[in-house]
């Protein structure tokens, strides 16, 4: 729909559940602590600006009717209906901030449940505007587009909305499916409630007499631990007690699916997998081509694994055994040698990027450390156009919390780059190359850290954390993408799903990626409620894009630290390139085209490569 998407959803890091963080006392320092007042000066002006807002809307009302009538008519209604978004986009990126920083705060949460009706007013009111533009006709809006400058920078969107003819609806229909939103997001409202603040997670004490408290937070923290029997424990517990829940999870995923099909539906799309690849027209053989190339190079994936079973000693390797780094590298990394290295793995981006960076992380734009209450994991957020972007964070002084910073801080600088250079209604970018930006500075992080390494062990702490990297973004979240692809199909049968249907789907999909028929991996019953603990699938095919993007990444990253002429001129201008056009063409264009195998099969060659040094290295020592 016309200019109707309105994109607050943050940019999630891969593995969504953050580390538990350092002393509680670190956490009321201002230094550490985003600054919304950037936003919104207090809540009596945040209130005005909303009162605002409701009073704005019911502008668009006049040019209903109207939008044919000249292209100034159209300009001014287009202007209205980016000031309005602008306005709600602002609002609603600032509820949703105040709202993470304490999930237990019922005003924060009610707040931002008057955001969500409020984008269902917003959309509502604009929702006349596409089928009003289809029925103006094409001639004649090409005719306005060549003689209004004005209306220039919305050319993209609304040559868009005639490639979506098919897929619109009349504007009463169409104001319906607008009034719908207040009630869609449910299903994921239910699971953020559950799983971030009201389940009652298990404490459990560990072998040297530590007390381990397993919600979200505490499981990434407490499942790499050294000791074997202590994961195997947290693992225990922790699923226990979502295995629990299998039921009420259950309805929340298959009310997200049904949720899906129904918008497929009733736009005329032949599946939901074509309804969402449709919005940014992401051809249908990226998806697929990913899924075939993941499964043809599963080889890969086990080969990892019985390295990594070598390398911990493990003979009979379990799930439990993934996390722990496979070298133990008894160092700290504060916050600020976080912003250190981080600067300093992006010098190959240029002065104006190191800059850029630089200024950003002397702001308060990061809320920094765990509290009670605060949203688990990472995200930027970056969907005001005339303000700073934000990061959330739960750093945990170790190289995982250096990563994420380097990972959201790439997300950070995309926002800048692109609001900066796009106008408004060009500058939100999609998902797809979202975190293409943020994973290309996690790998010019690796070939910095290799440089700096002082001796073997640190190199071979950095190469598993590479490996790792690239067994969680690319394969796992592969993995992810086929089991969201089966139960939306699953749905698309008229079949249901219970909480214990998915798991057993879950577990097949699983075993099949671990090598447990093979006896690479053995996958207990326990661990497949996993899918339960996964805020993506509420998404809607969300999860792809984290593994086509690692591979262009990748393939950005190596031609850039190989000095390639145009290189890095290309990378930043993909960046900045924001909306302009649609996402897959972007990169096409940058030179990485992902509905081929070249570049997930360059993916696979660059892990093997690290697996050759890593197995060098350890050949070396036992000579």
């Amino acid at each position: 729909m016309f200019l109707c998407a309105l994109a607050l959803t943050p940019c999630l890091n891969a593995d969504t559940a953050g580390p538990a963080g350092p002393s509680p006392e670190t956490n009321d320092d201002p230094a550490f602590v985003w600054d919304l007042s950037l936003l919104y000066k207090d809540a009596a002006t945040y209130d005005t600006a909303k009162t605002k807002l409701v009073g704005d809307l019911p502008k668009l009302k006049q040019y209903q009717g109207r939008l044919g009538e000249s292209a100034a008519t159209l300009r001014e209604a287009m202007v209205l209906l980016t000031d309005l978004q602008a306005q709600y986009i602002r609002l609603g990126s600032y509820a949703a901030l105040k709202s993470d920083e304490n999930l237990r705060d019922a005003s924060a949460m009610e707040r931002n449940q008057e955001m969500d009706m409020l984008a269902s007013e917003l959309s509502n009111a604009a929702s006349f505007v596409s089928p009003e533009l289809l029925a103006v006709g094409e001639a004649k809006l090409r005719g306005f587009l060549d003689t209004e400058p004005g209306l220039a920078v919305y050319r993209f969107p609304i040559l868009d909305t005639l490639r979506n003819a098919p897929h619109t609806l009349g504007a009463e229909a169409e104001s319906v499916l607008s009034s719908v939103g207040m009630i869609a997001d449910a299903p994921s409202s239910l699971y953020g409630v559950l799983a971030n603040a009201d389940l009652p997670w298990p404490k459990i004490k560990l072998s040297d007499g530590e007390e381990a408290l397993l919600n979200q937070a505490g499981y990434t923290r407490w499942r790499a631990v050294n000791n074997r029997a202590d994961r195997q424990a947290v693992f225990e517990a922790f699923w226990g007690k979502m295995k629990e829940y299998e039921r009420t999870f259950g309805v929340a995923l298959f009310s997200q699916v049904k949720t899906d099909w129904f918008n497929a539906r009733v736009r005329r799309h032949p599946s939901s997998l074509a309804a969402a690849l449709s919005g940014n027209n992401v051809p249908e053989a990226v998806y697929r081509t990913l899924l075939a190339e993941t499964n043809a190079n599963l080889p890969a994936l086990h080969r990892y694994f019985k390295l990594r079973a070598r390398m911990l000693g493990v003979a009979d390797l379990r799930y439990w055994d993934i996390y722990p780094p496979i070298v133990k590298l008894d160092k700290k990394f504060t916050y600020a040698q976080a912003k250190e290295l981080t600067i300093a793995a992006v010098q190959p981006l240029g002065a104006d990027y190191v800059g850029m960076i630089t200024q950003s992380l002397n702001g308060r734009y990061a809320h920094v450390y765990p509290r009670p209450g605060k949203r688990s994991g990472a995200y930027m957020s970056g969907s005001v156009h005339d303000a700073h972007p934000y990061v959330l964070l739960n750093h945990n002084d170790d190289y995982e919390s250096v990563s994420t910073f380097a990972h959201e801080w790439g997300h950070g600088l995309h926002s800048v780059l692109a609001n900066r250079t796009q106008p408004a209604p060009l500058a939100q970018y999609s998902i797809f190359t979202a975190e293409i930006a943020s994973t290309c500075n996690e790998a010019l992080l690796l070939d910095h850290m290799l440089k700096v390494a002082q001796d073997d062990d640190e190199r071979l702490f950095y190469l598993g954390s590479a490996l790792e990297g690239l067994r969680g973004t690319f394969f796992r979240q592969a993995m992810f993408a086929e089991f969201e692809l089966r139960i939306h199909e699953e749905v698309e049968k008229g079949n249901a799903l219970s909480g214990a249907a998915l798991t057993k789907l879950y577990g097949d999909i699983l075993r099949r990626y671990h090598g447990d028929a093979e006896g690479v991996l053995k996958i207990d019953d326990l661990v497949t409620i996993e899918w339960a603990y996964i805020p993506h699938f509420y998404r809607n095919f969300y999860v792809f894009q984290y593994a086509t993007s690692i591979a262009a990444a990748q393939a950005f990253a190596e031609r850039i630290l190989a000095n390639e002429p145009g290189a890095v001129d290309t990378y930043l201008g993909l960046l900045k390139a924001g909306g302009s056009d649609y996402p897959y063409e972007l990169v096409k264009k940058a030179g990485v085209d992902l509905a081929t195998p070249e570049p997930y099969r360059a993916l696979v060659k660059r892990m093997n490569s690290i697996m050759d040094q890593i197995e060098a290295i350890l050949d070396q020592r036992a000579k």
